[in-house]
């Protein structure tokens, strides 16, 4: 839609200078980025590319903003005889005001995470600048000067931003007879190669070959010899400008889905599995879904979803659609391409359409036969943890996958009981068997035939539960205990319940149990009764810090531990809960005592001989502080379970010396 220029009124331009976080992203790239400055083709052409998106989608409800003879385009100018590189669209444009903030400013570009970042990777990869939304700035790896003129869509005049990087850029009036962005770069001298139509050719094919709008690049060529030659200038489309989503699978290659997937997340790996599916009949869409190889810049640092980009006939109505797919799965990457939703479709319209939750189910069924896919191919690698000793197989991809990923996975196992059965088959958990990760599948296959249920401990690290005196006698036995080192294993576990009719059972809650044969059940029985004065008096020392105290059937080695009875969390959990100020009940524990250790029966002859001793209460109290720290509680008072330590080490000493 072209309409007559209005006149440029006559003032100074406006000075204004870049927020602090801007001019230090606008010197590293000056003076400290210099790998792939080539990218910076991709950044502007992705931001033309975004301005056309948002003019198609206002359109929809402002159609006097397009008319039908409207040219949606990007092009590309190169001019050799002024040294300048212009890129232009007839998007959406930008007013005065979103010049100064968009491109001033740190509040939509995140340029602060930016440097945080670049700090990481040692301030020299220039392919990290389109991961914060800093694209703009990309402009400076090649020019010394960067010229802005823009006019909004459905405003009467333009403005233009201006800019060589230093400390300030001015915004002034400007003539511009239509809507739309013409970016001009003053290219730096040794960077003059940039103005090749050949070059430029090759970037837009290698980054932007699947941009879904015409990009055009202007061609010189000359024609005759000597004082007859003549150039002329033409604009030649060098983009198949069709979605790379709804072409057939066979004429797409690796590097072009990875250059989408770049595209779209910004990212500088390619992906480490996709999924490209059209489904047809009631509900007709197209999607191609990654799973990126490192946690996405933005859940590195919140739990915020970015969601996956929303195309309606083409037309892309939300770049970060949350509803589409469940937030355990805020980690997938991509796009989905409707013919049923309305061109107007909302956040609120997409909670209650019917071809939304179609698609949804479609979209969680797709993500989860791409990690079985995934975990299938990754099956030969460390699928079975070596036997212990040994060193652990090389990873595989589903490895390297869940290790960044497999909490929100478990996250879906303790939310979503629709997707319980399969999500069972693709959890993974270290286990007492060796290093490596296990299925559930592989524990199943392992087990000894007399055993009947899946066993776990839950702690704060491998190196904490592996030596936990809840194993002792799974271990006597024989059975495999899978380490649980997650906070939402908690809930994982609880959801779970079963896997293949075996139970999962907690190695730390009261309620395990073993068969035993008479003979073992007699000799407990004689147990508890000789031990019942000093079980007593140490329910009495203990008072409600305990439930009961029993003799138990898990302890070996060891001469006692607390177990969980009833509800409640894992010691390990119940205390980040209370680090991060939950006020959560305090679970109830049972003190259980190992009959034939040492200690028990020192303790028994003590209480026989001097039941009201006053060091019997002080050991009974060592002993259950000692119970907390093996289950991973803190301590009540670390000073005084210290002191009692010493005092016990001090008298040892005497002892030994007499």
């Amino acid at each position: 839609m072209t309409e007559p220029p209005p006149a440029p009124t006559a003032q100074a331009p406006e000075q204004h200078r870049f927020q602090a976080e801007v001019s230090q992203v606008l010197h590293l790239v000056i003076h400290s980025l210099y790998s792939h400055k080539e990218i910076f083709l991709r950044e502007l052409i992705s931001n033309a590319s975004d301005a056309l998106d948002r003019l198609r989608f206002r359109s929809i409800t402002e159609p006097g903003l397009v008319s039908p003879g409207d040219t949606l385009e990007i092009r590309i100018l190169p001019d050799r005889e002024r040294g300048t590189l212009t890129i232009e669209d007839t998007g959406i444009g930008m007013t005065k005001d979103e010049l100064v903030a968009d491109l001033g400013t740190v509040a939509r570009s995140g340029s602060k995470a930016f440097l945080e970042a670049l700090k990481k990777a040692g301030q020299k990869d220039a392919s990290l600048i389109g991961q914060f939304g800093v694209g703009f700035y990309s402009a400076y790896l090649v020019a010394e000067r960067v010229v802005v003129e823009s006019r909004a869509a459905g405003a009467s005049g333009a403005w233009r931003w201006a800019s060589d990087a230093t400390e300030s850029f001015t915004v002034e009036p400007a003539s511009r007879a239509s809507r739309g962005t013409t970016i001009v770069l003053h290219l730096k001298e040794d960077q003059k190669e940039f103005l090749e139509a050949w070059r430029l050719r090759s970037l837009v094919t290698r980054y932007s070959d699947y941009v879904s709008h015409p990009i055009k690049l202007r061609i010189e060529k000359s024609a005759g010899e000597g004082k007859d030659a003549k150039t002329t200038l033409s604009l030649e489309q060098v983009n198949r400008a069709s979605a790379l989503w709804q072409r057939p699978k066979s004429e797409i290659t690796k590097e072009q889905y990875d250059e989408l997937y770049q595209h779209l997340t910004r990212d500088t790996e390619a992906p480490l599995t996709k999924t490209h599916f059209k489904v047809e009949g009631t509900q007709e869409f197209a999607a191609l879904l990654f799973v990126p190889r490192h946690p996405p810049f933005e859940l590195r640092v919140s739990h915020k979803a970015r969601g996956i980009q929303l195309f309606v006939k083409r037309v892309l109505i939300m770049e970060e659609c949350e509803d589409l797919l469940p937030e355990w799965l805020r980690f997938v990457r991509g796009v989905v391409d409707s013919d049923d939703l309305p061109l107007n479709v909302s956040r609120e319209l997409l909670q209650d359409s019917q071809a939304a939750r179609t698609i949804k189910k479609q979209l969680v069924k797709a993500t989860l036969d791409m990690l079985d896919a995934l975990a299938a191919e990754s099956r030969g690698a460390p699928s079975a943890p070596p036997e212990s000793g040994k060193e652990p197989a090389p990873k595989g991809e589903y490895e390297t996958f869940w290790e960044h990923f497999g909490g929100m996975l478990k996250e879906g196992l303790a939310v979503d009981y629709e997707h319980k059965d399969r999500l069972a088959k693709l959890v993974r958990w270290e286990s007492s068997k060796g290093a490596g990760l296990t299925s559930l599948a592989e524990y199943v296959l392992r087990m000894p035939l007399r055993q009947e249920a899946i066993y776990f401990v839950l702690g704060e690290s491998r190196e904490a539960v592996e030596s936990s005196p809840h194993l002792e006698e799974l271990k006597k036995r024989g059975y495999e205990v899978l380490y649980m080192t997650d906070p939402v294993d908690e809930w994982a576990a609880e959801a779970l319940g079963e896997y293949e009719g075996k139970k999962v059972v907690s190695a730390m809650r009261a309620d395990l149990k073993f068969e035993a044969t008479p003979e073992q059940k007699k000799e407990k029985e004689e147990s508890t009764s000789k031990l019942r004065p000093l079980l007593d008096k140490m329910k009495s020392v203990l008072g409600e810090s305990v439930v009961d105290v029993l003799v138990s059937e898990r302890l070996t080695e060891s001469p006692c531990c607390l177990v969980l009875s009833g509800g409640g969390p894992h010691a390990f959990v119940d205390r980040l809960l209370r680090e991060r100020g939950k006020n959560v009940p305090h679970a109830k524990r049972t003190l259980e005592v190992n009959p034939s250790h040492p200690v028990i029966l020192a303790l028994r002859g003590l209480i026989e001989k001097e039941p009201n001793a006053a060091r019997l209460k002080e050991w009974i109290e060592i002993l259950y502080d000692q119970a907390l720290l093996t289950e991973g509680s803190a301590l009540v008072d670390p000073n005084r379970f210290a002191r009692r330590v010493t005092t016990l080490m001090t008298e040892a000493a005497k002892g030994a010396l007499q």
